[in-house]
């Protein structure tokens, strides 16, 4: 029998996933972070890109905008602004979003303004990753 750990995939919107898993794999401000049940307590904040959920030897793949992983022993727990099933990206959308974004970034004059832009184009990009993953994978068209 595979041990599963519980895990709640939240979006300030709606909860996108709720369900056992043998593991969770997403990029952590420190760098990525895989967790198996019984994982040590851990709380950090993620970075735009994927959280990949592996259900019966199947990845489920997600894209947040950012957010914090919350690791229990016996659950984890993904609070993010935006959550998207990578299958569900519009590739088109993403692609004009970081067109804009890049495009933001080179007339910033001020820092505010060019940190903004910056993020928005780290956005869109780990949006891009995420759809070309699935893509990959054959899972959109």
């Amino acid at each position: 029998m595979v041990m599963t750990i519980h895990v709640d995939i939240v979006s300030a919107e709606q909860e996108i996933f709720s369900g056992a898993a043998e593991a969770v794999f997403a990029s952590a401000v420190m760098g990525e972070v895989g967790i198996y049940p019984r994982h040590t307590q851990l709380l950090t904040r993620l970075k735009p890109g994927e959280v990949r959920v592996l259900i019966e030897g199947k990845e489920e793949e997600y894209y947040v905008s950012g957010g914090m992983l919350e690791v229990q022993p016996h659950l984890v727990t993904v609070l993010a602004d935006t959550v998207i099933r990578a299958d569900s990206i519009d590739e088109a959308s993403a692609l004009a979003a970081k067109a804009q974004a890049e495009q933001a970034v080179k007339n910033s004059s001020a820092k505010k303004e060019l940190a903004e832009a910056q993020i928005e184009l780290a956005k869109a990009v780990a949006q891009l990753r995420s759809f070309e993953r699935a893509r990959r994978k054959g899972h959109t068209h």
